[in-house]
């Protein structure tokens, strides 16, 4: 499960690239944007900040769910669907990104969503 805390090969990452205000895109819609990016016990993720479509809140989502990622557009696609986010476990305080036990809860929630084929995108 250690790779869904990882950049996936392929997904436009550099090292040192600041991702902050990036919209987020699901395979079925846009979730909202990066707030910002946190990595604690080497789990690296994404903090998006969710607007008014999941009542505005912030939900966390892995770096290895990343499938693209846009600099020009300023735009990062992950590979799940928007309904897949909002169930994701809750994100509620900033605390939480230093839990390790909610972040493997996480880990583990988006490790097993079903594989998508994202070569058509």
């Amino acid at each position: 499960m250690e790779s869904i805390w990882a950049y996936p090969a392929g997904s436009g990452h550099t090292e040192g690239q600041d991702l902050t205000g990036c919209a987020v895109a699901a395979a079925d819609g846009t979730i909202g944007h990066v707030d910002r990016e946190a990595e604690h016990f080497g789990m690296r993720h994404l903090v998006v900040d969710t607007g008014v479509w999941v009542f505005g809140r912030s939900v966390l989502v892995p770096v290895g769910m990343v499938t693209g990622i846009d600099t020009g557009a300023r735009s990062v696609t992950v590979a799940c669907t928007r309904a897949e986010v909002k169930a994701a476990p809750r994100f509620r305080t900033d605390s939480e990104t230093m839990d390790r036990d909610y972040l493997a809860s996480v880990g583990d929630y988006y490790h097993r969503l079903p594989p998508r084929d994202t070569s058509a995108e």
